[in-house]
């Protein structure tokens, strides 16, 4: 929002929030219906526009923030946060604005009358309108809204993002877009007008504003030396990131459109402009402290990488009703992403103090963990992770499960390789009310639930468990006194209850109400008890002094981490030197882990209580 919003700052639709493309619905029912009839097949063209605009959009989208998060030739070496994302995430209202105002010529002036597909005559025109008139009056029309009246009530809106994106090209108040559209509609208004316009030039020059936009606003420079060395002239008829990228930083310079023409005539330019473009190039490939890595979850856990969605991955995964619309998409994105991926890839950058830690996608779900075909494919892109980590030099690795195995057979290993247990058991015990002396064990026996109960048998709080066989299991960890503590029971109505994974639905039912449901697994349970509190999956909420965190972490809430993600960064925070992984062996020192996180600025999160019922991040 700009500083002090002005007329018409607002999108006509934006009331309607998600459910936006619901204003487009007339437009697609006649495009089809006129298709079908046979009426008039170049409406339909007005929708495959919009569809392939969004599409192209979306993949600079990906391909920027996964250039960013590896740091090669990075301009603007700051955060993007949740802020930034948020207002963002208007981005495709301008493909929306375009669409009307397209189908309306195409309804109402051009009518039925056929469109040619390719005109070589309304081509050139369009290149000259645009290379002439266009560039010209975009610059004074800029020019003009750094003017401090226009650009506190519209376009400090756009410049309210130092480290741009492809979609910050196109985030502006409605009114400013109205302003766009008549000038860059200049060269296609002369040509309806000329009578030479075609499909070909409506295309073409719609997609060069789009990629040149997208290009233009990338925070890392992608255009090749050889391209202005061989011809010195194209730098004064095409811009680059870095050129862009200076004028979000030093606001009064490089006005331009994606000529730079007449920032040099008339003497806007800026001075480092040209060894920005080459400091930029030269950055290499960041090599950061630690490596987090992770996989999939539930298969719409895919809108949760910061590579996609933005405005879906920033906030927590959820039973949103338009995502079961998508789930075709989601068929075939899941399909074609664990399917033809074979190695891991880095999807995130994130900063913490003097630490720089990425985290890398797993492309596999979690129903392929417990598949006997997949698992040799999945150690092998584990290992081949933590070799090439090793020769990097990354400090540490944390794994979203068990690596005892790679310990073993790399035994010369310097990355240190911590499965987060540790923090996960503690994170849980201290979630337990002050004055608690029973608790209710439902789930399956996992290295956090041994050192959980072992925890909370030692400090003299009785752990009833419902399953022999789950008994029987821990039993074989306690010694001495702690076993008196360990009680196989029939009885339900302890008010706190530790759960895991195998959780069945009659166990729910069976609880007191106003019982307190504490997940020690990563996944959370199916919440059927609107009478009792559901807290989160271990997890902690992340100093203020994190950087680059604007996406949500599966379902846990914003600026929140999983407690074994959060145990992996202490580790390397820490500087500690022995592994922490294996599914048989004893936790390391939970205790320490635990005092070490709230040292470095982690905060437990607060227990549901009749104040916060309903909350289910807990907080």
């Amino acid at each position: 929002m700009a500083s002090r919003p002005g007329f018409l700052t607002d999108w006509p639709w934006t009331p309607l929030g998600s459910f936006k493309y619901l204003v487009l619905a007339p437009l697609v029912i006649d495009s089809i219906y006129s298709y079908a009839t046979l009426r008039d097949h170049d409406k339909l063209l007005v929708v495959a526009l919009m569809v392939w605009r969004i599409v192209h959009s979306q993949a600079w989208i990906s391909f920027s923030r996964y250039r960013t998060a590896k740091g090669t030739t990075r301009i603007v070496n700051k955060s993007i946060e949740f802020e930034q994302v948020d207002r963002e995430r208007t981005w495709d209202d301008q493909i929306i604005f375009n669409t009307i105002i397209v189908y309306l010529v195409k309804a109402y002036v051009i009518r039925n009358n056929p469109v040619p597909f390719w005109r070589l005559d309304g081509v050139v025109l369009t290149v000259l309108l645009h290379a002439g008139p266009v560039e010209f009056i975009y610059y004074w029309f800029h020019r003009a809204l750094h003017h401090h009246y226009l650009y506190s009530r519209y376009h400090s809106h756009h410049h309210s993002s130092i480290v741009t994106e492809p979609i910050t090209s196109v985030v502006h108040p409605f009114a400013e877009h109205i302003g766009y559209t008549l000038i860059l509609g200049i060269p296609l208004i002369t040509c309806l007008l000329c009578g030479t316009v075609s499909v070909a030039s409506l295309f073409l020059y719609l997609t060069y504003i789009d990629f040149m936009n997208n290009l233009g606003h990338c925070n890392f420079e992608l255009i090749p030396k050889p391209f202005f060395s061989l011809f010195p002239p194209l730098k004064f008829i095409c811009y680059t990131p870095s050129f862009h990228s200076l004028h979000h930083t030093q606001f009064r310079t490089n006005y331009s459109l994606f000529m730079p023409m007449y920032d040099y005539i008339y003497g806007t330019n800026d001075k480092c402009s040209d060894s920005l473009y080459e400091t930029s190039l030269e950055k290499e490939e960041e090599k950061p402290d630690a490596i987090h890595l992770t996989h999939l979850t539930s298969l719409d856990s895919i809108y949760q990488l910061r590579l996609g969605f933005a405005s879906l991955s920033s906030h927590p995964l959820s039973s949103r009703c338009y995502l079961l619309l998508m789930r075709p998409f989601t068929q075939i994105l899941s399909s074609i992403l664990t399917s033809f991926s074979s190695r891991t890839f880095v999807f995130e950058r994130n900063r913490f103090g003097d630490l720089t830690i990425h985290s890398h996608l797993l492309p596999k779900f979690s129903s392929h963990y417990i598949s006997q075909q997949c698992k040799e494919s999945i150690n092998k892109m584990i290992e081949t992770a933590i070799i090439e980590a090793n020769k990097k030099g990354v400090k540490g690795e944390d794994l979203n499960g068990y690596g005892e195995m790679y310990v073993r057979k790399h035994p010369k290993l310097k990355i240190r390789i911590v499965d987060g247990s540790s923090l996960a058991a503690e994170v849980v015990v201290h979630s337990i009310p002050v004055g608690t002396r029973e608790v209710l064990f439902r789930g399956q026996v996992t290295k956090v639930a041994r050192a959980i109960v072992i925890s909370l048998c030692q400090n003299g709080i009785k752990v009833m468990v419902l399953r022999e066989e789950e008994h029987c299991m821990l039993a074989g960890y306690l010694g001495g006194h702690c076993k008196e503590n360990l009680v196989l029971t029939t009885n339900y109505s302890p008010m706190i209850w530790l759960v895991g994974d195998g959780l069945s639905k009659e166990e729910q039912k069976m609880a007191t109400k106003g019982t307190r449901f504490l997940p020690f697994s990563q996944f959370p349970p199916t919440q059927l008890r609107k009478d009792c509190f559901y807290h989160t999956t271990p997890a902690m909420i992340i100093p203020d002094s994190a950087q680059n965190i604007d996406s949500c972490e599966n379902w846990l809430g914003r600026r929140v981490m999983s407690a074994w993600r959060v145990g992996g960064i202490v580790h390397a925070l820490e500087g500690w030197e022995e592994h922490e992984c294996g599914l048989d062996g004893p936790v390391v020192n939970p205790p320490r882990v635990w005092e070490a996180a709230l040292r470095n600025g982690f905060k437990p999160l607060v227990l549901p209580s009749v104040e916060t019922k309903g909350l289910s991040n807990g907080y």
